[in-house]
């Protein structure tokens, strides 16, 4: 009954990443924090957006 409760250590647990998401977040917070910023913000989103897409890694993970 007990057993699985000592093994925890032996499980492993994965954890991604993707950079689209984490871009977006990161940009929104910025433009909560710094609303004067706004166009600056979604300028340099917009581009790292595109280059992500161009170089078919929008979906790379860490």
């Amino acid at each position: 009954m007990f057993s699985s409760f000592f093994y925890i250590k032996d499980r492993a647990m994965t954890f991604s990443l993707s950079i689209g998401p984490l871009v977006s977040l990161i940009a929104g917070i910025l433009i909560l924090v710094m609303p004067r910023l706004l166009s600056t913000i979604v300028a340099l989103y917009l581009i790292i957006m595109g280059i992500l897409g161009l170089l078919g890694m929008h979906n790379l993970r860490f």
